[in-house]
């Protein structure tokens, strides 16, 4: 039963349509505020009281601590000289250790790992909630690193200089207090910074606008500025590229999420433009070359290049660029590793995966296909710019992860480490099929089912969709899923919709600002390909999507009510009248247009989900997830469409994790109760 108080809240959060009103400010700025995370504890205790009684989530949750905490997974690989470093989280180390092995230990079977530090022993220590955002080491040597370390698993984190020989943190060494900060190495005595330096150092979207050299011994007040960007840019940076070769370093100004003005920073203290479109991405540095891959074509000193290629720009001459890589209209390039000897390269067709030795001679390029497994998805995991090593995970979604290894551009791959079957695959069938959308472009999915199910609308079904931010869905192996979902006789699918990067520039740029709705009529299609197949129903249909997918499904719930019967939202952008103005938000106006432009805003609010809800028709029983800690995806988008929804009578779950930034989890423990819940409203919706 709804007590009053929280009826109350409710009601306070309904007259959010009033942008300025005050408690619009406390539902999307304070977030933490006692009213809120009353109202957040109530949500939590309905909708866990009701998913977790029900007797499939403690099968489904014990299943998923199997797979998710399973002592024989393979430990990501981190190369840094002849030390192969792994942040690991178990039952044990819930937090993590940061730990290392020589390559000849990291091999074995049952490597002896040698601890760095002990995060959880360290938060005890400090009585903080830290959580593990990554490490940053000097090259060649790797002694010193730059170790970030978020409260709770927000983006903004505390960074600290830390002596990996001595296992220890420096006495006096660099340290940044909380802030969304870039800190790199510009030498062993000096950083590139840009952080939170007071008042009008932020931009709009809350980064960094001023980049500084901070030397070593002193305060961070006297560092020197080497650039400052303007309060609409949407951040800047400067960082170090570390080769064989020697160093060169950048700054970046960028001025929407895919627009970035470069320059070389000189050692005077000087700025050298880099004369390419801010589309262009770069991507590093080799023998005397930049490389960079095209988000638009380019025409440069009488030469053309196509977008989505990769052209390396010879340094401090006039020479023409380079074509190294080319795509057709059915592939693009994901990755790319620059060993000291060769150039490796991540590439997709039909979203299949492929790597690939870019070789030079003399001007021209050549392309070799290597002999990696065939019908896997490929990813460079790690490499080595000092020597010769690459990393690559190869997996499938009924292909248990296989990492192999490539030392050097003759060398076979070899198979270094393998994970044993997380669930039971027999029979299960794996397709690629192509449904057609609204403008009749047609549109790739893959279906992951059992082989001999009947064509008859019975499968439970769950799709999964992203569709954003240049970001491609190639396939892995669902470890949780497949036990959760697949073994129990559901069939999963993943939409490779418009906004994605599955066919390079061009498959992101269709569904940009104005032409957003074609990412949502692209997974429209895909659901009603699936129901017109008689692969499933709508009875037996569902939907999962986070952040830009939460969007997505968002969109598609309020949309076509009527073609699915479960929607899982996670961490999601559903309020798009008022995203540019929290948290992060202002980044992401390259990729949605601004709701304050008047011509984006009337195209925004005919899709925005929040604005779109109505009480008829009916919608599916939805679960909404979010996290209190997420300071990229304001919780406001979520903590407003589930009243909303409430208020509209629509039936709805919320579950807000207290931490966990956007990924809504801080651990391994935390995740494997988010996916219990989901798991569970998926099978209570979906399956007799």
């Amino acid at each position: 039963m709804r007590t009053s108080a929280s009826a109350r809240l409710v009601a306070v959060l309904l007259t959010l349509c009033a942008p300025a009103a005050a408690d619009d400010r406390l539902w999307l700025e304070e977030v933490e505020a006692p009213k809120a995370l009353e109202w957040v504890k109530a949500r939590n205790a309905e909708s866990l009281g009701e998913l977790e009684s029900d007797p499939r989530y403690k099968a489904v949750e014990g299943e998923l601590r199997t797979v998710l905490l399973a002592e024989d997974r393979i430990p990501a690989p981190d190369l840094k000289g002849r030390w192969v470093y792994n942040f690991w989280q178990d039952a044990k180390s819930v937090r993590g250790l940061w730990r290392r092995a020589t390559v000849a230990e990291y091999r074995k079977p049952a490597p002896r790992w040698e601890t760095v530090l002990d995060l959880d022993a360290f938060a005890a220590a400090e009585k903080e909630n830290w959580v593990w955002k990554g490490a940053t080491c000097l090259p060649p040597a790797y002694e010193r690193c730059l170790l970030k370390l978020s409260r709770g698993g927000k983006d903004a984190s505390v960074i600290r200089e830390f002596d990996a020989k001595a296992k220890a943190f420096v006495k006096d060494g660099f340290t940044l207090p909380e802030a969304k900060s870039y800190a790199h190495w510009q030498s062993a005595d000096a950083l590139l910074v840009a952080t939170d330096f007071g008042p009008g150092s932020l931009t709009k979207a809350g980064y960094p606008r001023v980049v500084k050299r901070w030397k070593r011994g002193t305060p961070l007040g006297a560092a020197k500025t080497v650039f400052e960007a303007g309060l609409d840019d949407n951040s800047v940076s400067a960082w170090t590229e570390f080769t064989p070769e020697g160093r060169m370093s950048f700054v970046a100004r960028y001025k929407t999420f895919w627009e970035s003005d470069k320059w070389v920073l000189m050692p005077d203290g000087g700025l050298e433009p880099i004369a390419l479109p801010p589309s262009a991405d770069l991507r590093g540095w080799k023998d005397g070359r930049l490389f960079f891959s095209l988000r638009e074509a380019l025409a440069m000193d009488g030469a053309s290049f196509p977008a989505g290629a990769l052209i390396a720009l010879p340094i401090g001459t006039k020479a023409a660029p380079e074509l190294v890589w080319a795509p057709d209209e059915r592939s693009s390039l994901g990755g790319v590793a620059f060993t000291r000897k060769a150039v490796y390269l991540e590439l997709l067709r039909d979203v299949q995966g492929s790597i690939a030795l870019a070789r030079r001679d003399g001007s021209r390029w050549s392309v070799q296909t290597l002999a990696f497994p065939a019908g896997a998805s490929l990813e460079i995991a790690a490499y080595d710019p000092f020597g010769e090593r690459v990393l690559v995970n190869a997996e499938g979604f009924t292909l248990p992860t296989t990492m192999l290894a490539l030392d050097g551009p003759g060398a076979a791959p070899a198979a270094w480490k393998s994970i044993p079957a997380r669930f039971d695959a027999t029979g299960l069938a794996v397709e690629q099929r192509w449904a057609v959308s609204r403008d009749k472009t047609r549109v790739p999915y893959f279906l992951v089912r059992k082989a001999d199910a009947p064509l008859d609308g019975s499968a439970p079904t769950l799709l999964y969709g992203y569709g954003g931010f240049e970001h491609s869905l190639t396939p892995w192996y669902p470890a949780a899923a497949g036990k959760a979902w697949l073994e129990r006789g559901g069939a999963y699918a993943v939409a490779n919709i418009r906004g994605g990067g599955e066919f390079g520039p061009r498959w992101h740029r269709a569904a940009l600002k104005e032409n957003r709705q074609l990412a949502f009529d692209d997974f429209l299609a895909v659901a009603e390909d699936l129901i017109a197949s008689k692969v499933t129903s709508s009875r037996r249909l569902g939907i999962m999507g986070g952040s830009n997918g939460g969007l997505l499904v968002g969109a598609a719930l309020t949309q076509r009510p009527d073609l699915f019967n479960a929607v899982v939202v996670q961490v999601p952008l559903l309020d798009m009248m008022r995203y540019h103005k929290l948290l992060a938000g202002h980044l992401w106006v390259g990729e949605y247009g601004s709701p304050d432009d008047p011509v984006m805003g009337p195209v925004i609010r005919k899709y925005s989900p929040y604005q779109n809800a109505r009480p008829k028709p009916k919608y599916p029983k939805t679960l909404v997830i979010t996290s209190t800690k997420d300071d990229r995806v304001h919780p406001g988008h979520a903590r407003r469409f589930v009243a909303r929804l409430k208020e509209l009578r629509q039936p709805v779950l919320y579950f807000e994790n207290m931490e966990g930034g956007h990924s809504a989890a801080a651990n391994l423990e935390q995740r494997v109760r988010r996916q219990a819940l989901e798991f569970t409203y998926l099978l209570r919706q979906l399956k007799d």
